[in-house]
């Protein structure tokens, strides 16, 4: 005996349009949405290091944050280099991370990334140039902003369309 829920199905089929003219024309879908839809689905987990299971990041993270309060109790000379090398490891171990992450659709880094790029334009035309400080303010932020826009798009287009991910 049929449960009530094949009955409701048999009376929507006989009563409504034929079966090829009932369903949407969103079904009818190209290879690149179907590919776009099985990545979408294809990210249940943080993307995997090209090293393997082996933790690189969380070691050279771990080495950075032990220079970095070491650096503190040391004498200047060496202390100050000290912390300077522990930040930088830190910095470029979570920069890592977030290339990772970003270009597997796993999460958006947009503006990590950018700031990555923004702020050493920035720094180097400062330093290394006789410009006015408004001047590589105003190459840095266009350098931000450039390098956003390109780290969106790039995003976009790994996710299926998504512009952010959140936690979940």
């Amino acid at each position: 005996m049929a449960t009530k829920r094949q009955r409701r199905k048999r009376r929507r089929r006989a009563t409504g349009a034929p079966a090829a003219q009932a369903q949407p024309a969103a079904v009818l879908v190209d290879d690149s949405q179907r590919a776009r839809a099985t990545r979408r689905k294809a990210t249940p987990g943080r993307p995997s290091a090209p090293w393997g299971d082996f933790p690189l990041t969380e070691i050279v993270i771990f080495v950075g944050i032990v220079l970095l309060v070491a650096g503190f109790f040391v004498p200047p000379p060496q202390g100050f280099v000290m912390i300077a090398v522990g930040l930088a490891l830190g910095s470029l171990a979570g920069l890592e991370l977030s290339i990772r992450e970003h270009f597997a659709a796993y999460r958006s880094h947009t503006l990590l990334l950018s700031a990555a790029v923004g702020v050493p334009v920035f720094g180097a035309l400062f330093v290394a140039t006789k410009l006015s400080p408004a001047i590589c303010l105003a190459a840095g932020l266009v350098a931000f902003g450039g390098a956003a826009w390109l780290f969106t798009s790039a995003f976009r287009r790994r996710s299926g369309g998504a512009l952010f991910r959140l936690r979940g």
